[in-house]
């Protein structure tokens, strides 16, 4: 269990493992494949951001298995107040996203892997022990597509034209796609409405876009086929 200062997991068992996601259906299959692993055990389940802040706290979880994609915002920005709170805590991003534009922005932002609910259950499952025992995990082909990018002397680069956005920018792409207006996107970022209409200027920009009809078309489609552009 992570011990009181905040640290990794110790060398009690089994592992507790909380799950961050607001799709039932993803919470009760996965929680059901870590059950079956004689040593975890599925401490808690929660998917409003202040819970998840809270569960953490009060469950002292080992791992956090986190989802991406909330109604109310980005698991990315989620992901950063956690590791502020917990730095020592493991973390492993689970989700529907594209990896190329995703993986990297999540391991810099302080999670240990980043795992797909397309790959098999066994997969997920070395992802979940990976992480457990102090490694980072990425699938083969990610891992090696970063790699190659580590050795070129650059960051990893995204076939997306999205990976052109910073996390922020990304998140009220996501935002609008999901039919907030600019002002619901402001409150629920606690930012003034001119910060987020810079920000879909800079999108805009930065995505070639004729305008913001067409931001809110590429938007709305990049949501309805799973984060993938």
């Amino acid at each position: 269990m992570t011990g009181p200062d905040g640290g990794g997991p110790s060398e009690r068992l089994p592992y507790r493992v909380l799950l961050a996601d607001d799709h039932p259906l993803t919470c009760r299959g996965l929680a059901w494949l870590l059950e079956q692993e004689p040593d975890i055990r599925v401490c808690g389940e929660a998917a409003a951001q202040q819970r998840i802040l809270t569960a953490i706290e009060d469950l002292h979880p080992d791992l956090v298995v986190l989802g991406l994609s909330f109604q109310w915002g980005s698991g990315l920005e989620l992901l950063k107040k956690i590791r502020a709170r917990h730095p020592h805590l493991s973390v492993l991003i689970l989700s529907m996203h594209d990896e190329r534009l995703f993986a990297e922005r999540a391991l810099r932002a302080g999670a240990q892997g980043y795992a797909t609910k397309l790959q098999p259950p066994s997969e997920v499952i070395h992802a979940v022990r990976t992480v457990l025992s102090g490694g980072i995990y990425l699938n083969p082909s990610m891992a090696a597509h970063m790699v190659r990018q580590f050795v070129a002397g650059g960051p990893a680069v995204s076939t997306s034209p999205l990976g052109a956005l910073s996390d922020r920018e990304l998140e009220v792409f996501e935002l609008l796609g999901r039919g907030r207006s600019t002002r619901q996107i402001a409150d629920e970022l606690h930012l003034s409405i001119k910060t987020i209409e810079t920000y879909r200027a800079h999108i805009i920009a930065k995505l070639n876009l004729a305008g913001s009809a067409e931001l809110l078309h590429q938007a709305i489609q990049w949501v309805q086929t799973g984060g993938h552009c």
